[in-house]
């Protein structure tokens, strides 16, 4: 098989038959597979993926799950069928247009020396506060982790064979794919695009997902929260112990009377909100090695269409 399309698709029942279309228009010289991922969705979707599939047996294979696990669980599952010699991402929602599958099929056959093509947007098209805080997130996670990460670097991609394999075999139940691509190594060629509007609904990804997200990335690939946490506990620390001193030479050589009500409220409270910031820090990391120790599965499979039953 030359190519493999994942799309992960979760409540895009307005959105799956255009894609597919599409996607079978551009591809029409290539010989694929589309590998679409219904992430338990609880509309039409996965109704909609089987009337697709019924239609179009040759190229459509479907995965669902029992339930949410999330889109870092269904592009993971969708390589672990690939095995194509090239795995391409794709969203359901049409905003990533599915011409440029072309464009990097073509780019990488040109280049051998590539392993796989990350599609960047540089956020033009999106609004000055969330184009703000997307490059505020990158500098700050290139701060903090060791791993390098383009900014506007997105999930679709192109991988060939070697990278898919190398992806599937870590076992991680926290993926946060975006960090996982760049850990793996292999040569990257960026290449620029630009985002469409959606066919039709609204993006499940709202803020407060991404805010979640991105803490998630950090607590993956970086322990410097945790240093920072001791760097402030140690000066803190340090700081108090002068404080101590001086109270205590006051008070003892020149007898000065320190009534202090506010400024130990002051300190009680301020040393309070660091320690409650420490232990969050803390918290999290506790939380993703409690959630890693379970060794629960990534995703469940709920039904396999095209596939054998023991493929998964």
């Amino acid at each position: 098989m030359k190519l493999d399309v994942i799309i992960p698709s979760y409540n895009e029942d307005g959105n799956i038959e255009i894609i597919h279309k599409e996607l079978t228009k551009v591809l029409k010289d290539i010989k694929y597979t589309l590998i679409f991922v219904d992430d338990g969705s609880t509309d039409h979707t996965l109704a909609k993926l089987k009337d697709i599939y019924n239609k179009d047996k040759r190229h459509v294979r479907v995965l669902s799950f029992s339930r949410n696990f999330g889109k870092d669980a269904a592009i993971y599952a969708g390589m672990s069928v690939s095995n194509a010699e090239y795995t391409v991402v794709i969203d359901a929602d049409m905003q990533q247009n599915p011409k440029y599958i072309i464009e990097m099929l073509e780019y990488i056959e040109k280049h051998p020396e590539y392993d796989q093509i990350a599609m960047v947007n540089n956020y033009e098209n999106e609004k000055g506060s969330k184009r703000f805080l997307k490059r505020i997130f990158y500098k700050i996670l290139n701060r903090l982790s060791e791993q390098k990460f383009v900014a506007g670097a997105s999930d679709f991609r192109l991988f060939k064979k070697n990278v898919v394999k190398a992806l599937v075999k870590i076992g991680e139940k926290n993926r946060f794919s975006k960090g996982l691509f760049a850990w793996v190594g292999f040569n990257t060629y960026y290449m620029s695009y630009e985002i469409d509007e959606r066919y039709s609904g609204e993006s499940k990804f709202k803020f407060r997902k991404q805010l979640s997200y991105a803490l998630d990335g950090i607590v993956s690939f970086s322990t410097k929260p945790l240093k920072l946490a001791t760097i402030i506990g140690s000066i803190i620390s340090l700081i108090a112990f002068i404080y101590i001193i001086e109270i205590l030479l006051e008070t003892i050589i020149f007898g000065k009377d320190i009534p202090g009500y506010a400024s130990i409220m002051c300190v009680v409270l301020l040393l309070g909100g660091i320690q409650l910031l420490v232990l969050g820090i803390i918290g999290e990391y506790i939380a993703k090695s409690y959630i890693e120790a379970k060794d629960r599965p990534v995703y469940v499979t709920k039904e396999v269409i095209g596939y054998d039953d023991d493929i998964l």
